[in-house]
């Protein structure tokens, strides 16, 4: 059994106007996703903006309520849990966000912020818990007197290295990082990918790694799910899927990949049109309108997210009716 298993997850958000504030629209922002992560492991999320990547990880951890679909945490339904049973839960489940400054609370000093998860889930022992906030601080590599500062004393990797720590402070077996190192200079990002690394190897903890760099998510990745627009389109491990891509949209992504050496340049046709509104997604497959292999099926039929026969790899999914066989472009 996987530690976290996702089927058919969907979050809608209605959208309410007009002189009675009905609703009017709903956002698809999510719109069927499965995939799943084992203990250890670390599965990329990568996508365009909009696609759906940060409410994925929201949906996971009950921050938002999803819509429709199951997420099962090693054997329990998230969906199903009370208010209590639920926050026993998020000591095993944590999140890493995007911009730390946001997320840490400008009143209060990085000890009270880190001595906070201890105090709700019951360390009564002010002594204990200042002793834990220690050993925490350094561990990610900030000194002691981090403890009576404020976030606004600190550099962006310094307050994103904070961030780690209350992540890590219950030992959780699962952190979902939505885009933890987009904002950071790109010296500072290759610091932070290598501390959440090396607390994967100390801790044994799974990953679900959100990001749109793609080169990022090839480091630190064991498995890479490409989002488009609500839906997962192709699934497989980083080394088979930057080798190998199988969807039009994954192959778009890779080529537009920079390379880093003015010697060798590289040609790359940009995808034409503009990713549809996630309000009135195209009804089938939701690439349709920009994919240059496009057929009448395409029109008509949902792509099912299932692994090629041809391939002999069931972990690698794609969902594409010409995957490994595409058309005639156009």
């Amino acid at each position: 059994m996987s530690l976290l298993e996702v089927k058919g997850l969907k979050m809608h958000f209605p959208v309410h106007g007009g002189l009675f504030y009905r609703r009017i629209a709903t956002v698809h922002a999510v719109d069927g996703v499965d995939f799943e992560i084992e203990a250890g492991e670390t599965l990329g999320l990568v996508g365009e903006s909009g696609c759906g990547k940060s409410t994925v990880g929201r949906a996971l951890l009950r921050l938002y309520d999803p819509t429709a679909g199951r997420v099962r945490f090693d054997g329990q339904n998230v969906a199903d849990l009370d208010a209590h049973s639920l926050r026993s839960l998020r000591a095993e489940m944590q999140m890493i966000f995007q911009d730390p400054y946001e997320s840490l609370n400008p009143r209060h000093t990085v000890g009270t912020i880190l001595e906070e998860p201890y105090v709700i889930h019951g360390e009564k022992d002010a002594a204990r818990r200042r002793d834990k906030v220690m050993k925490l601080l350094d561990r990610v590599g900030l000194p002691e007197d981090a403890y009576h500062k404020f976030p606004h004393e600190f550099s962006g990797g310094q307050r994103q290295r904070i961030g780690i720590a209350r992540a890590i402070s219950l030992r959780p077996r699962l952190i979902i990082c939505d885009e933890p190192v987009s904002a950071l200079d790109v010296s500072i990002q290759s610091q932070i990918l290598n501390l959440l690394i090396e607390l994967q190897q100390e801790m044994g903890l799974a990953y679900l790694f959100i990001a749109h760099d793609l080169a990022v998510v090839k480091h630190i990745s064991d498995r890479i799910a490409v989002m488009y627009l609500g839906r997962i389109v192709e699934i497989a491990d980083s080394r088979t899927l930057y080798a190998n891509p199988l969807h039009p949209y994954t192959q778009a992504l890779i080529a537009s990949i920079p390379v880093p050496d003015p010697r060798r340049r590289k040609e790359f046709e940009a995808l034409p049109g503009e990713v549809p509104s996630p309000l009135n997604p195209p009804p089938h497959c939701h690439f349709v309108d920009r994919c240059p292999y496009a057929q009448a099926i395409c029109s008509q039929q949902t792509p099912e997210l299932k692994p090629l026969a041809e391939e002999g790899d069931t972990r690698h999914r794609v969902a594409c009716h010409f995957a490994g066989n595409l058309p005639p472009s156009g």
